[in-house]
């Protein structure tokens, strides 16, 4: 993993993708903007007035006139960000789980070299409910098995990006499967991918996340495959 160098001064901004969050997302952008933070929120296809109230609290908005899966949000998110300058992105969920005080630990990280940075929940999985852990631990071992490294959580939507790994990986998948695919390919092509851990306000985001554990999983195991083999040496 030799491809990192530090990263001792960059600009980042804040990414929330956002769908059918009308009720959560207002916590989660003022506690944002508090720490001066800029953010940009994608609105993935809802119709619950998520737009209007990311815009009403002064955030960027950017928005799908469809529901066109996480991915495609992340993928406009970065796209738009990378244009306006940025040479990193911290990615949260719309739902309160991620804690955006915790930002820090994930720009300490890049700013000491690593290019995909996760905020890791593995010391939280016994608070989780039997479902959501058996996903969580199943889906990483998958991943870690298929990229050649011990990733503990491989599912956590709390990430920093930086530009040139997104340029280097890509992020094609549209839906959850997007987050696992874009590590096995950092990991093959020799990027440097750092986990801290992270607190959370609430260990088990299982009520308000639109994560389908048989299908979704199933899309993911395709899509670590893929990527496996479209970096094979």
């Amino acid at each position: 993993m030799g491809r990192s160098g530090a990263h001792l001064s960059g600009r980042f901004a804040v990414a929330i993708p956002a769908f059918q969050a009308a009720g959560t997302l207002g916590g989660v952008l003022r506690r944002t903007l508090a720490l001066g933070y800029p953010v940009v929120v994608v609105d993935d296809g809802s119709t619950d007035g998520t737009a209007d109230a990311a815009a009403s609290l002064g955030a960027s908005v950017l928005a799908h006139p469809v529901n066109l899966g996480k991915g495609r949000a992340l993928r406009t998110a970065f796209d738009h960000l990378f244009a306006e300058g940025y040479d990193a992105a911290v990615t949260i969920d719309a739902d309160g789980q991620h804690l955006p005080e915790e930002i820090p630990k994930l720009l300490a990280a890049w700013r000491g070299g690593a290019d995909l940075v996760l905020g890791t929940r593995d010391h939280l999985f016994a608070g989780m409910s039997r479902v959501r852990r058996a996903s969580n631990g199943t889906s990483s071992w998958l991943i870690s098995r298929v990229a050649g490294a011990d990733l503990p959580d491989c599912q956590t939507g709390f990430r920093l990006y930086t530009r040139r790994l997104l340029e280097a990986t890509g992020f094609p998948e549209p839906r959850f499967e997007a987050e696992s695919a874009v590590l096995v390919r950092a990991i093959r092509q020799g990027f440097v991918v750092v986990g801290v851990p992270v607190r959370l306000d609430e260990p088990d985001g299982r009520a308000t996340s639109h994560y389908r554990p048989v299908i979704d999983s199933l899309r993911i195991a395709g899509a670590v495959t893929r990527a496996r083999w479209e970096t094979a040496p």
